[in-house]
């Protein structure tokens, strides 16, 4: 088969179906929609900031990172955040590949994972004929046992005995000017050792209509950063909650029913926090489903493109990767 355009020749399917094996497996398109990058600077928990404002110190930290040149999304409009692809960037290298991974997670309020699903793809877009006839160098060091399969075009023993990517005719040249899928992946269960990112949301009735909640996360894949992590908590209609504690930065979006708890990084040397606060005349069921937001440019299935060589020397090509893990759905139910 041909490569198809934009769809790489993947098809129109947005979704995988369940699958007994790798041939087996369904479609997936590689119009994946993840959110822009905010880039931020590591920064340590602070304590809680005033209700519904950012505080002097946020505005400082976005106040440097404009002037370092850098775009910055205000906390409050997190739920209105739009979701673009990665641009493709032909002007910056003749080689250019996306490495894109979207996670749908459903967890339920008293533990279990409800939906666990991961699906990747690798893009290849060559805007210069005369990198045409190249193969893409990986490296895959995935503990997950991720689903791999290779674009029908692509040399599948080349693949698994090098951990090379390309074509079954090394003579013919990639597609120019087209973004064609190349590899993809997929990962589903409900084995909570596969979900990155525990929230645990604890409401506790007051005895006088009101509710105290807790809530904590925990990375549990800790060769991942998460920047930009919103957690979105709703609220009963009207309620105006009182903060305690506070590992980050909240806003109270009135308009929206809801509190965000914003942490521009959640890594290793961060790995758990908690936010705490009371809200008057409201029920434990008030605060769900929690929604999670987050961007990053670490791979969850630990696959890498380390290198692009040409067919006939093996010798390097100078290329541009874009590497994103983004949630489509990660909620707390």
């Amino acid at each position: 088969p041909a490569f198809g355009g934009s769809s790489g020749g993947f098809g129109s399917s947005a979704l995988y179906t369940p699958a007994p094996s790798v041939g087996d497996m369904a479609n997936i398109s590689n119009d994946i929609k993840p959110p822009s990058y905010t880039s931020v600077q590591k920064q340590l928990p602070t304590r809680a900031m005033k209700l519904g404002s950012k505080g002097k110190d946020v505005e400082s930290f976005v106040d440097q990172l404009k002037s370092e040149g850098e775009s910055v999304t205000a906390v409050n409009n997190v739920s209105q955040a739009s979701h673009k692809s990665i641009a493709i960037k032909p002007e910056i290298d003749g080689v250019y590949l996306k490495q894109e991974e979207k996670l749908i997670v459903r967890m339920g309020r008293d533990g279990g994972v409800q939906q666990f699903e991961l699906s990747g793809l690798i893009t290849l877009h060559i805007s210069d004929e005369k990198w045409g006839r190249i193969r893409v160098q990986l490296k895959n060091q995935d503990s997950h046992g991720v689903q791999l399969q290779t674009h029908p075009n692509v040399d599948k023993e080349l693949f698994k005995s090098r951990s090379q990517i390309g074509l079954k005719q090394p003579n013919k040249p990639f597609p120019l000017n087209t973004d064609v899928g190349v590899l993809k992946w997929r990962l589903q269960g409900t084995d909570e050792a596969f979900v990155p990112l525990l929230i645990n949301c604890w409401p506790s009735e007051t005895g006088d209509g009101g509710c105290d909640v807790n809530i904590e996360y925990e990375l549990t894949h800790l060769d991942l950063e998460l920047v930009d992590v919103n957690i979105c908590i709703p609220l009963p209609i009207g309620c105006t909650p009182i903060v305690g504690e506070c590992d980050g930065t909240y806003s109270h979006e009135s308009k929206r029913n809801q509190l965000v708890w914003s942490l521009p990084l959640i890594d290793a040397s961060n790995k758990s926090g908690s936010f705490e606060f009371s809200a008057p005349r409201a029920i434990p069921n008030d605060f769900f489903p929690l929604n999670v937001m987050f961007n990053s440019k670490s791979t969850y299935a630990q696959i890498q493109i380390t290198e692009v060589l040409l067919v006939d020397d093996e010798s390097a090509v100078k290329h541009t990767v874009d590497t994103m893990l983004f949630p489509d759905k990660y909620e707390i139910v």
